[in-house]
């Protein structure tokens, strides 16, 4: 046993390490990045057997360790919140599997959209497919919980859910490691018809996940992590926390002239006992959950009594954004504390590309090639890239999702408008591009895709794409594009003349086209030198 010092992101890895694992795949994404990375380097350094590998995308990653959790290991996936999205096929078909070795989905959610198109709760697919669930609360929690997630991922051979958020991802603390666990090898699941997804198996075996329901249930209602405190002198409230909301809580508590009843829920499916002998001894409950109003909303089904249930619908918790301590402390009726100070007002600072970034040239070119059109229109993706939206660029006009904006651009063409682009990253096309590119490809649509490659996944911290540069040509010939209508760019300044030219007579090509803009990133090229 020994203390470390460590991230959040970085206590699951370690957990997951010490419970004997033995692959981990996952696709980059704040706030989840540091788990795959820790998990490299630890390899590299402690255990070459252990294999940590980025994947082209979510779904290729979960697949990866449904296939390793198959051959009898253990196997973690790592995504952010976003990526569950992506991966949503393969893991709520996989909770009808009979899983072998442990599999374990560590799910990064980020309440506040630092860093993401939304904020949504993972707790959601936990309960949609009928798997548990671990929410943390510490970093000690993280590590604990990964290691009881494999135990309970081979117990009851299902996929187990382990859902951090970005305060806990990104913030340091110590833990207490303990005995690590050997690599198990279960050998190769031996019930055939419980790895195949066919109609016919796949009703006995949501059947058969039903009716685990009750295991879980009894798990959950006996598990140290779900933490109810009684007090019998008090019954004008009573509280309900979930994850860093009982963090929030407890900071705030020793303020209130009275302790109220206080259940604390960490792992799913949620204790419909433990809450009924709350709720069974107050006049209302408060609910503060970071994330969704998802406990919020079951209480309905679970009381059997009418009493008032405060939280994030009827805003007594604010619906939107992270929890905090000030807003924790209003939500239980506390005063606010004083203010320590107040800022000066100070000018927005919108985020902006690197200076030196090759996207800028990229963009300055595509503006002047569009400049004269009457019509245009500029779909754009997920990436470092994405800050073309803002001026003095203001170079895009849409952003919706991972790999989105080839299908628009197709859309919008098929629509009928004209000089239609969409502008993606390299990494991006990888992971969700070129299936879109192959739809266009098959109706030969008018558009434009300009394909920004600056050799690496550089917002999520320079990983190396899943293919390199040289062989994306050969994808998008692959796809159906037509080699005339290939073309590549220097993403330079010194080019700009060149390169407004190029994009300007590929937009008035009638027909698909596709221009891969090509510099490494500046800090790449740093790391180089």
């Amino acid at each position: 046993m020994s203390d470390v010092l460590v991230l959040g992101d970085e206590a699951l890895a370690l957990g997951a390490v010490d419970a004997g694992l033995s692959v981990a795949y996952g696709y980059p994404g704040t706030p989840s990045t540091e788990i795959i990375e820790y998990l490299q380097k630890y390899s590299r350094e402690n255990d070459p057997d252990l294999i940590a590998r980025w994947c082209s995308n979510e779904k290729t990653s979960y697949e990866g360790a449904v296939g390793v959790s198959y051959a009898g290991k253990r196997a973690l996936v790592t995504m952010k919140h976003v990526g569950l999205n992506v991966a949503a096929d393969a893991f709520v078909n996989s909770a009808l599997l009979d899983i072998n070795g442990g599999l374990v989905v560590a799910v990064c959610d980020d309440p506040g959209m630092h860093s993401s198109q939304n904020e949504q709760d993972s707790r959601f697919y936990a309960d949609f497919s009928g798997i548990m669930c671990f929410e943390p609360r510490n970093h000690q929690e993280v590590y604990d919980m990964t290691r009881d997630a494999f135990e309970l991922s081979e117990r009851f051979k299902i996929p187990v859910m382990l859902k951090l958020v970005t305060r806990l991802s990104h913030s340091r603390s110590s833990i207490t490691r303990k005995n690590t666990t050997a690599k198990p090898d279960k050998g190769k699941a031996p019930d055939r018809l419980r790895w195949m997804a066919l109609p016919s198996l796949s009703r006995k075996n949501w059947s058969d996940l039903l009716s685990q329901q009750k295991y879980f249930e009894e798990y959950s209602e006996h598990s140290a992590y779900n933490k109810l405190h009684v007090n019998n002198d008090f019954n004008e409230f009573g509280v309900i926390t979930t994850g860093l909301g009982g963090n929030y809580y407890l900071e705030n508590a020793g303020d209130l002239a009275i302790q109220p009843p206080h259940l604390h829920i960490g792992v799913y499916p949620v204790p419909t006992n433990l809450i009924k002998q709350l709720t069974d001894k107050v006049k209302k409950v408060i609910i503060i959950e970071e994330g969704y109003p998802f406990v919020e909303r079951m209480m309905k089904g679970i009381l059997s009594t009418s009493i008032p249930v405060h939280g994030k619908l009827d805003r007594t918790v604010p619906p939107s954004g992270e929890l905090n301590p000030e807003n924790v402390r209003t939500a239980i009726g506390l005063e606010p504390k004083a203010a320590k100070g107040t800022a000066s007002d100070l000018p927005a600072r919108p985020p902006q590309l690197c200076k030196g970034c090759p996207h800028t040239d990229t963009f300055t070119a595509l503006n002047h090639a569009v400049a004269d059109l009457t019509e245009s229109i500029v779909t754009s993706d997920i990436g470092c890239y994405a800050l073309g939206a803002l001026p003095p660029l203001s170079a895009i006009e849409t952003l919706l999702c991972m790999g989105a904006s080839v299908g628009m651009a197709r859309g919008a063409s098929e629509a009928g408008r004209k000089n239609v682009v969409a502008t993606i990253g390299d990494s991006t096309f990888l992971h969700s591009g070129i299936t879109a590119l192959i739809d266009a490809a098959s109706t030969n649509t008018d558009m434009t895709l300009i394909i920004m490659d600056n050799s690496t996944t550089a917002m999520t911290g320079m990983q190396d794409t899943i293919v390199a540069s040289p062989r994306i040509k050969d994808i998008v010939l692959a796809c159906g594009v037509e080699p005339e209508h290939l073309v590549e760019i220097k993403a330079l300044h010194k080019h700009d003349a060149e390169n407004t030219e190029i994009i300007r007579k590929e937009i008035e090509y009638h027909g698909l086209s596709v221009i891969i803009a090509l510099r490494e990133c500046i800090h790449i090229v740093g790391k180089k030198k």
